[in-house]
């Protein structure tokens, strides 16, 4: 049995059934007049209403991170405009996606990182006398996950600093010990997986690891892995699949694509709290760190500071992902179709289905309000 493929179809089945719920109680955004309002909550955020006879494809691509929820995505948006179709390669990561959107490729790029100053400034090029916008559309976890056989292991943010930058590197480590009393800790040596390919999930550690640990991750943050002497993997799945090929392995990835993994409980704050990855600890952890940081007109990027998250109710390191497009688009009827897709997945029921579908974390109705205001600007 193909069993990425029954997963495939139980998710699309899932973000089916809860469009076809929420059409049935009028909670859609097909903009249906069969009857009343009245089953939608009232501080529910609805999209741009979906003309079903749009038709066209939308070309995407990016950040891995997003793949499983923009799977779930396409489906339940489809089955409210079938003649529409969403293509989005995860293949490319966030580093990629950017590329391939600048280069006039993509309708959106999915990415982990917003646009830096230098992408954003090529960008108006692109946007045809509109605007270059990061809309954050996906919220979830950096996950550390790692292969020792019967551990239950915890981190605090210091040792985990000190395993990325290679000044820890085997399992017998006192640090390591002091984090996990009892624990039967092998004394092997640590093989650390990380990304290979440019990446906005390296992008979200790497900053996590500067904010926490200043002294010890000196180096700067960014899309690419800075520290030498690791494994690179191509891709999230590709570290998943290292860390689970070999035992004494350690590595990140998003939450949503560790599969079978298992992932450590981390130190949040300089207490000794140790938390594991939940929608509602990220959702936390982002009303606790994050601050707009706009690079123009409509532009939501966002800047976390991980230092800021200290309370035991948060998941230290939080991931956000982006959808970044035009306010104008070349073709009119592109903008049409993304105006309509992404108003999807930044509505109340798009956010549900990314939860129910890939353990996102919803993320804060004054986020969605503000991106649908950007949205209904798309042409």
């Amino acid at each position: 049995m193909n069993i990425k493929r029954v997963s495939a179809i139980a998710a699309i089945a899932g973000a089916s059934a809860l469009v076809l719920a929420a059409c049935s109680t009028g909670g859609g955004n097909s903009g249906s007049t069969s009857g009343p309002d009245t089953a939608v909550n009232s501080s529910a955020v609805v999209g741009p209403k979906i003309d079903s006879s749009l038709g066209g494809t939308i070309t995407a691509g990016g950040s891995s991170a997003q793949a499983n929820a923009q799977t779930a995505w396409a489906a339940a948006f489809q089955a409210q405009a079938s003649g529409i179709t969403v293509n989005y390669d995860k293949s490319q990561g966030s580093g990629g996606g950017v590329t391939n959107w600048l280069n006039g490729s993509y309708d959106f790029a999915g990415s982990d990182a917003a646009l830096n100053p230098t992408q954003f400034a090529q960008a108006k090029t692109l946007c045809a006398g509109g605007d270059p916008v990061d809309l954050p559309a996906y919220l979830s976890g950096v996950a550390v996950i790692y292969n020792l056989p019967g551990v239950k292991l915890q981190l605090r943010s210091a040792t985990v600093a000190k395993i990325f930058t290679r000044q820890i590197t085997s399992w017998g480590d006192p640090a390591i010990a002091a984090d996990n009393p009892g624990a039967a800790l092998p004394a092997g040596p640590i093989t650390v997986v990380t990304r290979s390919d440019g990446s906005g999930t390296t992008a979200n550690f790497t900053t996590y690891l500067h904010d926490t640990q200043p002294s010890i991750f000196t180096q700067a943050p960014g899309t690419a892995w800075p520290v030498p002497g690791t494994s690179g993997q191509q891709g999230g799945s590709g570290v998943v699949t290292a860390v689970a090929a070999g035992e004494g392995t350690i590595g990140y990835a998003d939450q949503s694509s560790i599969n079978g993994a298992t992932a450590a409980r981390i130190q949040v704050g300089t207490g000794t709290d140790f938390v594991g990855y939940t929608a509602a600890g990220a959702t936390a952890a982002f009303e606790a760190g994050a601050t707009v940081h706009s690079q123009g007109t409509g532009d939501m990027s966002e800047v976390i500071d991980y230092s800021k998250i200290t309370d035991a109710s948060a998941y230290p390191i939080p991931l956000l992902s982006y959808v970044i497009t035009c306010t104008a688009h070349k073709e009119a009827t592109q903008g049409e179709l993304t105006r309509a897709y992404l108003g999807f997945v930044l509505s109340t029921l798009g956010q549900q289905v990314g939860a129910k579908n890939a353990g996102a974390a919803p993320l804060p109705n004054s986020v969605l309000k503000q991106a649908q205001k950007t949205i209904a600007t798309i042409k």
